[in-house]
């Protein structure tokens, strides 16, 4: 294991270093992992950042994004990089299943792993840890790595700033979730100080959605979408002929649950899809309702108390009918 005084150390000449995120990466784990290459960069270190997949098109004009690699596409520098690797920083997961074949790669690596992350049960892989299941983003957490622990505040410059607010304002509901603390609105506004424009990174990721993805959001809400009242639950089901027929790409599915969970009788809200290889569940719910638990006991999966996600080997339809077989469990949670 490192402490922070060696893990200093090591990081006071230019290393070769890789950073990594979770399967198909959202603005938390791009924002994040791009914000810490942006940040060691300027140190003179050899950084790469490797995707295990591909991630949505609303996130590529972040600083750095031209660097990355996607494992699946370039899964033999990948593993060559990961293998010559010092070290390797592991941002937004806790467990090296999360991210697929890469994890492998990063397990049988002898470099030291730096897990940055806010997730619950964290799997003993890593030779330091900075995480705080109490952090809104594992962005958070890489601004508090930097200012913190690695007394380095002044590095966070325009590109640093910029990825890290976009981790920030993603993961937290564009600030909404109840752990956007007071605390986190002042690392965001020190994020503008240095140079993070609020208003062109809102627009660039919420008003980019292309005409199909629009369009397929409505089928979801017209065609979709049903309403159990007696459970205050909602639940939006698409198999893969809708997939097809919106041409829906990696992304355009994201935040369409939140769509559910707004209507205001509904706790708990679900959207399930009917992906190639299985199906994806991803639970969105208010207050103390323990949307995690239902992923970790019963999908696959788990996440955060107020998001999280899974999946089932199931049918759709079969799916969909387990979920609604698990709501009367929670009944009194749901009925508050």
């Amino acid at each position: 294991m490192l402490d922070l005084a060696s893990l200093t150390d090591f990081l006071s000449q230019p290393r070769r270093i890789v950073i990594t995120t979770h399967h198909k990466p959202d603005g938390d784990a791009m924002g994040s992992s791009l914000g810490l290459y942006n940040y060691l960069i300027q140190q003179g270190h050899h950084t790469h950042v490797i995707t295990p997949t591909d991630y949505p098109d609303f996130l590529s004009w972040m600083p750095g994004n031209g660097e990355v690699i996607i494992y699946t596409a370039n899964q033999e520098l990948s593993a060559r990089l990961v293998a010559e690797a010092e070290m390797v920083f592991c941002l937004d997961f806790n467990s090296l299943s999360r991210i697929n074949e890469l994890g492998e790669e990063v397990r049988k690596s002898s470099a030291y792993k730096v897990m940055i992350d806010h997730h619950l049960e964290p799997e003993d892989f890593d030779d330091y840890r900075h995480w705080d299941i109490n952090a809104c983003a594992a962005a958070q957490l890489v601004y508090t790595f930097i200012t913190d622990q690695l007394n380095n505040k002044a590095l966070i410059n325009k590109d640093v700033a910029t990825c890290l607010y976009t981790g920030i304002m993603t993961d937290s509901a564009s600030f909404r979730l109840p752990n956007t603390t007071s605390a986190v609105h002042r690392i965001v506004a020190d994020l503008i100080d240095a140079g993070a424009n609020n208003s062109r990174i809102h627009e660039l990721v919420y008003n980019s959605a292309s005409e199909n993805r629009l369009k397929f959001l409505g089928h979801c809400l017209a065609n979709c979408l049903e309403i159990l009242p007696e459970y205050n639950t909602a639940i939006i089901s698409v198999n893969k002929a809708d997939l097809q027929r919106f041409d829906v790409n990696t992304g355009d599915t994201e935040g369409i649950v939140n769509y559910a969970l707004s209507i205001a009788s509904v706790r708990l809200a679900a959207f399930v899809v009917e992906r190639t290889d299985r199906v994806k569940l991803s639970l969105r719910s208010k207050g103390e309702f323990p949307a995690n638990e239902i992923c970790k006991k019963y999908f696959n999966g788990g996440g955060h108390r107020n998001a999280a996600g899974g999946h089932s080997d199931k049918s759709l339809d079969d799916t969909v009918a387990q979920l609604k077989l698990i709501l009367p469990e929670y009944k009194k949670l749901l009925i508050q």
